[in-house]
């Protein structure tokens, strides 16, 4: 783990404690396996109350994430940047005039495909980037070097429920298509005005419960002998199929 990156790992009990209580936005918190302390308990009940996730782990994992050596079983992950709130990304789509243009991550765990979308989603005009809080990567150091400044333009939401943020901006106006292989062809889909873009992982690609909510599933044509694109890429084709639409008006 690069020296970067372990600027934002908050170590010691007492230093944990201490950050959740200042308002500093933790991604997610490592707690000795087995560790059930006053000390624990209070960062458990400090976790809990921000809907942090914690992840219990063995002295090794520890160990292998401290830069200090003084642990004590404990270990927060701080986000490298703050999050904004998916009304922000309405509110900046209402004052530019513009129909709303998001995109969805479901399941990015590398933060270097997470870097690269959010990337990708300046550059096409999004207008913010919703990710959820479990089984994916967070606003980490990697994730800011990767994006190439756009984290200081493009905002970042984290979300409980990812299938109820898109029901909820679906109240909103915006329609939802999330890339598949099993989907119709992207250039024979209706693209244009407020639209949510769904991205999966390579591995598991977009999860039942969320692709169910979608209303398009696109698939990008494919001519070569592997079977699926890289996450941040497949990002980047189906956003410039959104944009070339949106151009034509």
């Amino acid at each position: 783990m690069s020296e970067r990156v372990k600027e934002f790992m908050i170590e010691g009990r007492n230093a944990v404690i201490e950050a959740f209580r200042a308002g500093k936005t933790i991604d997610r918190v490592y707690i000795l396996d087995g560790c059930q302390d006053g000390p624990v308990i209070t960062i458990k009940r400090e976790a809990a109350k921000r809907d942090v996730q914690i992840k219990y782990v063995a002295r090794e994992r520890l160990d292998q994430l401290s830069a200090t050596g003084k642990h004590q079983g404990v270990i927060a992950q701080a986000a490298a940047y703050e999050y904004a709130e998916v009304e922000d990304m309405l509110q900046a789509a209402r004052e530019k005039g513009e129909a709303p243009f998001l995109f969805l991550l479901d399941n990015i765990e590398d933060p270097h495909n997470l870097g690269a979308i959010i990337r990708t989603a300046n550059l096409a005009g999004a207008h913010g980037v919703i990710i959820p809080k479990n089984r994916a990567v967070g606003l980490t150091a990697t994730v800011a070097r990767t994006s190439a400044g756009a984290l200081n333009y493009t905002p970042v939401a984290k979300v409980t429920n990812l299938s109820k943020t898109i029901e909820d901006l679906k109240k909103e106006g915006l329609w939802f298509v999330c890339a598949d292989m099993d989907g119709t062809a992207m250039y024979n889909l209706d693209l244009k005005g407020p639209i949510g873009l769904v991205i999966g992982s390579e591995g598991e690609g977009v999860g039942r419960l969320v692709k169910e909510k979608c209303d398009m599933v696109a698939a990008i044509p494919m001519k070569g002998d592997i079977d699926s694109l890289n996450a941040s890429v497949a990002a980047g084709v189906l956003a410039y199929e959104i944009v070339r639409q949106r151009l034509q008006g």
